[in-house]
């Protein structure tokens, strides 16, 4: 693999024309930090460094991507240089396009490996301002040692789901597993709450918060069903402190083997059959589920991407670095030690990958299926639109006002921000 990766490299270098001796030898790069993913960086940058000279410094960042996104714009906004590219999430592009190089030049002919919908999603006007690292799209980890032992089947619907987490929480507690939990999701007043939600509201058939026409959409009454429904979880089959989890939250309890149920990422697939684990080999994942006599299920469509500063006084070496992470040997280093899905359309036939990561293949139609969040019809705004949004479910599940009230008041604040349109 080194000797491709060094012809990719080079290919790079000589398009990006990288005087090596001339710059600096460093480069930085924010991002944000789950489970492994230092270890799992310093693995997949160590091809480029010995192949280039050049050193990567990771910037680590909050888990939290509302925070993350906080904190780029105050760097951009100030011309901050000490950054040279950043680890950016699908819904991004819109609102810091101005302030990243465009890479449509330098990366046209690899992105055409890549799945053309996330290409385009990286792309402002004419400006393709980040490259594909991977993909993503949530599902539903379930313990399949307990559901056999109880007898349950695999829910396809949310009030399956409930039950049969009651069933075997009651059951488990019963029998002295006093710390078993039905069913943990990430319920933090943040970014992941807008993810969950909108996947709440979209398989009970009440739609996409705003829709692609710009039409906002979400004060309807199987909105309110699927919020009034999942509201009943706290403190039942989900521990109170679910309002305040995080992806890393969840995924803790679930690895302790405190959990029937889990909703998270593709990351958390990995992690949850290393060694150290207590469900290693007890566990399984399926679609997410439908609800209220809906029959589509619904998973936000996440992913993340690599930009370059247009402040980098390093910017050669950026994109040359920026062009080896969205690569295909990068792409599968990335998937073979985070179970992270690749967005090169080649890799889902890789034997190396179906071997070692075999969820990966599995979960190419799930993510091809997935609900993106409304920052394309939102625009510069959305930030603001999936803030509103996430308080108001926040609030519902908190007991501070009704589904009903709060989505109410959310239409009448999203009017306002939306004026004659987005």
């Amino acid at each position: 693999m080194t000797t491709s990766i060094t012809r990719h490299l080079l290919g790079a270098a000589a398009v990006t024309a990288i005087a090596t001796t001339s710059l600096a030898d460093e480069v930085t790069l924010a991002s944000g930090i789950t489970g492994s993913r230092i270890e799992d960086f310093k693995a997949i940058v160590k091809p480029w460094e010995a192949s280039t000279g050049h050193t990567v410094t990771l910037v680590p960042m909050p888990a939290s991507s509302t925070d993350q996104f906080g904190q780029y714009r105050l760097w951009l906004a100030a011309g901050n240089s000490d950054i040279d590219l950043y680890q950016t999430d699908v819904i991004w592009a819109p609102q810091l396009a101005e302030q990243l190089v465009d890479l449509s030049e330098v990366a046209g002919e690899l992105m055409q490996s890549h799945f053309p919908s996330i290409v385009q999603s990286q792309t402002v006007g004419d400006k393709l301002v980040a490259l594909p690292l991977y993909t993503d799209a949530p599902a539903l980890y379930y313990r399949s040692d307990l559901l056999e032992k109880h007898g349950a089947s695999v829910p396809e619907t949310w009030e399956e789901l409930t039950q049969t987490a009651q069933k075997i929480q009651d059951a488990e507690r019963a029998a002295g597993n006093d710390d078993l939990w039905g069913f943990v999701w990430q319920g933090n007043a943040y970014e992941g709450l807008t993810c969950n939600a909108l996947e709440w509201v979209k398989s009970f058939g009440g739609g996409q918060i705003v829709e692609p026409n710009g039409d906002i959409s979400i004060n309807n009454d199987k909105a309110i069903a699927a919020l009034d429904f999942v509201a009943t979880w706290p403190g039942t089959i989900s521990p109170e402190g679910v309002l305040a989890y995080k992806e890393e939250e969840a995924r803790g309890v679930w690895q302790t083997g405190n959990a029937v149920f889990m909703r998270n990422w593709p990351y958390a697939y990995g992690l949850g059959n290393s060694e150290d684990s207590a469900v290693k080999g007890k566990f399984a994942v399926t679609t997410l589920p439908t609800g209220g006599d809906h029959d589509t299920s619904a998973a936000t469509l996440g992913g993340w991407n690599i930009a370059v500063s247009k402040y980098s006084e390093n910017q050669d070496i950026a994109i040359s670095l920026a062009m080896y992470l969205a690569g295909p040997e990068a792409q599968k280093i990335r998937s073979l030690t985070g179970s992270r899905l690749p967005t090169i359309m080649s890799l889902y036939e890789d034997a190396d990958i179906a071997k070692e990561v075999p969820i990966i293949p599995q979960w190419k139609q799930v993510f091809l299926e997935a609900v993106p969040r409304p920052s394309a019809p939102t625009k510069g705004a959305y930030n603001e639109v999936s803030s509103k949004f996430w308080s108001a479910v926040h609030n519902t599940l908190s007991g501070d006002g009704t589904a009903a009230e709060n989505l109410e008041l959310l239409e009448l604040e999203l009017s306002d921000l939306k004026g004659s349109g987005w």
